[in-house]
């Protein structure tokens, strides 16, 4: 594709999102029904704004769901340490919900306006970004070129290409230049994704490492996790945690294969808690107990399966076991985070479709804090293995620690990255006159 091409396509890209504009309304809507939207808040996505700009500077965050929303959390917390106000944007609600946890209203939140012309154009119109800030692999294309065309400086931060992803690109240099070329920085975090990034014409491309390793260990209700833990008595746990379509069933042929020798609870936490009532139903069909953490159940003597439904509770969960399987990795592929269970001292296990976190899972192997398993049999022997061999779990559980003091220090390496962006307007910030109102609540947004 020569770059005329690249330019046309580009061209027949924003003009064929203009004739799906009318319809937005209603695909909007059944999502809204299907709880994937805030009805009170669809407007966002239209680049509608309820909230005034604040004054002086503007770093606008992108984190599409809760994994980069949870890395830009330490970058986001030290530019308003500085003085500069934040607008937060996620494309999910779960991924608000961790937002608004974690941040609360030191950040104005918003939901990321649809990538098409008059949507991002009203958004940028409203809050003015002095600087763009974009995490892992976010790469919309009306959005990107909006922002040049406006010379707003774009940093992609904690920027990643799976293998299909650079595959795609590959095969549209032109079409990818075009649009990479608009970015100032990519901040990559392997050297593999940085020499796909450079492939792709991305300039400058430097490797911090993975932030989500200097995050916080997700947090959780210590009166919740007593509460819980005492209703579980002195029964065996595992976790199978952000699971996906296909995994579910696995998990519960698991849990029967395993409760003639462990009577074991199996907590299970799906990537989307949307599918629970689903999910329960057939756990039910093939006569397993359930209780439900959004419902307020009472883990019983006969619960077979803890359902984890709810948002932001990750760390609750995991805290009731020392064994997590996590998901997205034998059905679906890509892989889920592994360092999260990881940190709260949890030996891991997973399939082996883990090309999102390649790097993540290459050193908690090598460091014995992971295991791949290639099957549902095979899943049910790594924990059956580990609830027979306390000190297998633990010396995984210290693997997995090893890994995570090896790989920190991808936050230092960013911001320092980020500083000739950030610096000038720490700058501006200090120079606006001082009203009664502190930063915090000045830049603070309305959920």
């Amino acid at each position: 594709m020569s770059r005329g091409w690249a330019r046309w396509a580009l061209f027949g890209y924003r003009w064929f999102g203009a004739s799906l504009y009318p319809l937005l309304g209603p695909y909007l809507a059944i999502r809204a029904a299907k709880g994937k939207e805030e009805r009170s808040r669809r407007s966002e996505r239209y680049g509608r704004a309820k909230i005034d700009r604040p004054q002086g500077p503007v770093v606008w965050f992108h984190a599409a769901s809760v994994g980069e929303t949870t890395a830009v959390v330490p970058l986001i917390r030290e530019v308003r340490r500085r003085g500069i106000s934040v607008v937060l944007t996620t494309g999910t609600v779960t991924s608000a919900g961790v937002a608004r946890e974690r941040l609360g209203d030191t950040v104005i939140h918003q939901y990321v306006p649809l990538d098409l012309k008059p949507a991002v154009s009203r958004f940028l119109d409203h809050w003015r970004p002095d600087l763009a800030i974009i995490a892992e692999s976010e790469i919309w294309p009306m959005t990107i070129l909006e922002l040049g065309a406006r010379r707003t400086p774009q940093v992609l931060v904690n920027g990643r290409l799976s293998d299909r992803s650079f595959a795609r690109w590959s095969k549209r240099p032109s079409l990818a230049d075009a649009l990479f070329e608009n970015l100032s920085h990519v901040i990559a975090q392997s050297d593999l994704d940085a020499e796909r990034f450079l492939a792709l014409g991305a300039r400058p491309v430097t490797v911090s490492g993975n932030l989500k390793v200097d995050t916080a260990a997700p947090p959780w209700n210590q009166q919740e996790l007593v509460k819980l833990q005492a209703q579980i008595g002195n029964r065996a746990t595992w976790a199978a945690i952000s699971t996906f379509e296909g995994e579910d069933e696995i998990v519960a042929a698991v849990h029967r294969a395993l409760k003639p020798r462990h009577q074991q609870l199996t907590i299970l936490v799906p990537r989307h808690p949307d599918r629970a009532d689903a999910i329960e139903a057939m756990l039910a069909g093939r006569g397993l107990s359930v209780a439900r953490r959004s419902r307020g159940d009472l883990i019983e003597p006969s619960t077979d399966v803890y359902l984890g439904d709810t948002i932001g509770e990750m760390g609750l969960f995991l805290n009731l076991t020392k064994i997590a399987f996590v998901g997205k990795s034998l059905k679906g592929g890509g892989g889920q985070n592994p360092l999260e269970p990881a940190m709260l001292g949890c030996a891991v296990l997973s399939g082996s479709n883990v090309e999102n976190f390649r790097e993540s899972y290459a050193k908690l192997l090598k460091n014995g804090g992971a295991r791949f398993v290639r099957d549902g049999e095979m899943l049910a022997k790594g924990v059956h293995y580990l609830l027979s061999n306390p000190q297998a779990c633990e010396a995984m559980a210290e693997g997995g620690e090893k890994t995570l003091r090896d790989m920190r220090g991808a936050l230092k390496a960013t911001i320092h990255a980020l500083e000739p962006y950030i610096n000038p307007l720490t700058v501006k910030a200090r120079l606006l006159p001082r009203d009664d109102e502190n930063t915090e609540s000045r830049a603070g947004g309305q959920w």
